[in-house]
């Protein structure tokens, strides 16, 4: 089963706000910052409105809609309630964002009941909460995540076993999770253009298209595949970007910035238990181009200080002076594993090349007291100065960041 709660930021806000009920609400950014909508109301979408869409043109589409930059925690508060009513069905369970999981509820694996009976008592559960969702039924997570798409909002498209093929047969490539813009215009000018012509096409095809993943996507096309519901799949990678209302071109901003997600990153490590052995640094210029580099790092971390210092000598191999910089973002991979590490040389701690940066054990209290403070009065109780910085050039937009959304602990 795949679950997918229906227009979720907008269906929150106009619980929330009864009078907002039945109108345009759009989620996102400002329009004259560079925003773009989060996700919107079916309302919104009536007008032409999309998620992911530059907010000046939602404003220009549906002038008359409700704007909000949304509130995320109560969005994970919700969230959490629908995923215990999941996790009370089954505990088999695969969280995939905010809004979204795979729930195995194969008859037998953890109970005889019939599939359809379950998903139409989660249906009513996250009725109950004020808000709905929609409902995929097939013999995969593929299906089940097409077969969610199909009917929206409050709908359930069941796909029965041995008729995956007959489903997917006539539906455009774009249904198919794994191909993307690319992947269609490439399909396209090879004459294919739906699913069904995708499973039957020859396979040198589908390399140039898919390279190594060629065989799992005519799998999936076919309704064959067979991953599993992975329980607390670990995440592979924690990442924080910011988009901003007007280009950077100066250091003292694109260091603000690089501290920023720096920031995040580390506490989002520390919430999750972890410690990351590379960072990658992404940057999209002015002409919306992008340019990435990663590294390694000398230890384990989950030290902002460290991250703004290696983010701070890496942005000069991809950007200098005066270069208009439109979005900036960090990722955190490679998660120590808790195993076995090699020590230094000579004994001694990491320490990042910086001179005027607190050393390990003073970083180390000065994280584990904003984390406390955070956690307590919520994240903007307490800003460093390069968040209050850079804070002041925002667009306004959120994003649903999967690593932020983890499956629940089921140990």
């Amino acid at each position: 089963m795949l679950m997918d709660l229906d227009a979720f930021f907008a269906s929150v806000e106009q619980l929330d706000h009864p009078e907002w009920r039945g109108k345009p609400v759009i989620v996102g950014g400002d329009a004259d910052k560079r925003g773009v909508v989060s996700t919107c109301s079916y309302e919104a979408r009536a007008y032409g409105v999309r998620s992911a869409m530059p907010a000046s043109t939602a404003a220009r589409l549906c002038p008359d809609a409700i704007w909000t930059h949304g509130h995320y925690g109560r969005y994970r508060e919700m969230s959490d309630k629908v995923m215990a009513i999941l996790v009370n069905e089954s505990p088999f369970i695969q969280q995939v964002s905010i809004d979204e999981a795979f729930l195995d509820i194969t008859p037998g694996s953890y109970h005889a009941e019939n599939p359809v009976e379950i998903a139409r008592r989660i249906q009513a559960g996250v009725s109950e909460l004020g808000i709905t969702c929609s409902i995929g039924l097939g013999r995969s997570k593929s299906v089940a995540k097409v077969a969610s798409d199909i009917d929206k909002p409050r709908g359930m498209t069941v796909v029965y076993p041995g008729r995956e093929a007959e489903f997917l047969r006539n539906l455009p490539t774009k249904c198919m999770s794994g191909i993307g813009p690319v992947a269609q215009q490439k399909l396209a000018e090879m004459g294919i253009f739906t699913l069904g012509q995708v499973a039957q096409a020859d396979e040198a095809i589908l390399h140039r298209v898919f390279g190594s993943n060629a065989q799992m996507m005519r799998d999936r096309c076919r309704g064959a595949d067979d991953d599993p519901v992975e329980s607390g799949a670990p995440a592979k990678s924690i990442s924080n970007e910011i988009s901003f209302a007007e280009d950077l071109t100066n250091r003292a901003d694109i260091e603000a910035a690089l501290a920023t997600v720096s920031s995040k990153v580390a506490r989002r490590l520390r919430k999750s238990g972890l410690k990351a052995r590379a960072v990658t640094l992404k940057v999209r210029y002015a002409n919306r181009s992008i340019r990435t580099e990663v590294r390694q790092l000398p230890c384990a971390s989950d030290d902002e200080y460290l991250f703004a210092s290696e983010l701070r000598d890496m942005i000069d191999d991809l950007w200098h002076e005066g270069t208009a910089v439109r979005l900036l973002g960090m990722a955190a991979s490679r998660f120590d594993d808790g195993g076995p590490q090699q020590e230094s040389l000579f004994g001694e701690e990491f320490e990042a090349p910086d001179t005027d940066i607190p050393d390990v054990k003073h970083r180390e209290g000065l994280a584990m007291a904003t984390d406390l403070v955070r956690d307590r009065f919520g994240e903007s109780a307490l800003m460093l100065g390069s968040e209050m910085r850079t804070r002041r050039n925002l667009t306004g937009s959120g994003t649903k960041n999967p690593a932020d959304y983890k499956s629940p602990n089921l140990s």
